[in-house]
């Protein structure tokens, strides 16, 4: 069933596609987005890898609580899918807010990580993010989700690649107005009341961490990425050049690549080392 039942009523909606003998990857979308983001990821995967695509809980088919939520309640969500669909542990990949709560799961859960994939976001607030969080909110809650997505695009799409992709993403502007602005504002909500006290905690990760960025991103800089990769002991950073926030659409073959080789590459290391300690 792709309904998972959460507390207080809330319902996560989830589509498994791929291999279900391969391993297993759960795509954590971000702000407003639902699993369908993610197509040009899971049908690159589909050959390799069991992925779980999921609605936070106030997008897509998911519940939007009346109760104000949390990051810490999204990342239980994510959670709480894998549990639902029998997967003991799997490789993260996260996205923008996804990035955030990946990194929560992380920390919270390392038990249940092989590895983690952080893309295009951040591990604090800074004071001018958090004012366009505001803004963007008043603009979903005063003049819809129409408006904010027409507002909202020249921070998630670099100038050539919005030249390049402009017809194919005619579909957005319908797409963001049937859009609630109740699940947008309360997922921004969650993300402006996470404060910064797990950026310490993020040195505890232990399992291999692949951080990309764009460098033509202005919502989540290089720079955010840098902190990230900094602090987590076995991260790795890729930037992709001319890529901006939405890289997983604007630039998703070099994006797909770079992410399906590093799971990839975990994948072998791990065989490798518990065929060492079998031998041990």
């Amino acid at each position: 069933m792709p309904w998972i039942q959460r507390p207080l009523n809330v319902r996560i909606h989830s589509q498994v596609t791929g291999r279900p003998d391969a391993p297993p990857v759960l795509l954590i979308q971000g702000l407003g987005m639902n699993k369908n983001g993610w197509a040009l990821q899971r049908f690159a995967m589909a050959t390799k890898f069991r992925t779980i695509a999921f609605d936070n809980r106030g997008s897509g088919r998911s519940t939007i609580p009346a109760e104000a939520f949390s990051l810490q309640d999204m990342a239980d969500d994510a959670i709480a899918v894998l549990d639902h669909h029998g997967v003991r542990d799997a490789h993260i990949v996260g996205a923008s807010m996804g990035g955030a709560i990946a990194q929560i799961v992380a920390v919270k859960y390392p038990e249940r990580v092989r590895s983690l994939t952080l893309a295009c976001t951040a591990c604090r607030n800074l004071q001018w993010r958090t004012e366009l969080l505001r803004h963007w909110a008043d603009t979903a809650t005063a003049r819809g989700m129409r408006q904010w997505g027409d507002e909202s695009m020249r921070w998630l799409v670099g100038p050539r690649s919005f030249r390049r992709l402009a017809p194919a993403m005619s579909w957005l502007g319908p797409w963001a107005s049937f859009r609630p602005s109740q699940g947008f504002s309360k997922q921004v909500a969650a993300i402006l009341d996470t404060d910064d006290s797990m950026v310490a905690e993020l040195s505890n990760i232990a399992v291999p961490a692949l951080v990309v960025v764009g460098n033509q991103d202005i919502l989540t800089p290089r720079a955010d990425s840098e902190e990230i990769a900094e602090r987590i002991p076995q991260a790795e950073l890729v930037v992709i050049s001319g890529a901006a926030h939405g890289l997983m659409v604007e630039h998703a073959s070099t994006f797909n690549q770079i992410v399906i080789d590093f799971i990839e590459r975990t994948e072998h290391n791990n065989r490798l080392s518990r065929s060492a300690a079998k031998a041990s």
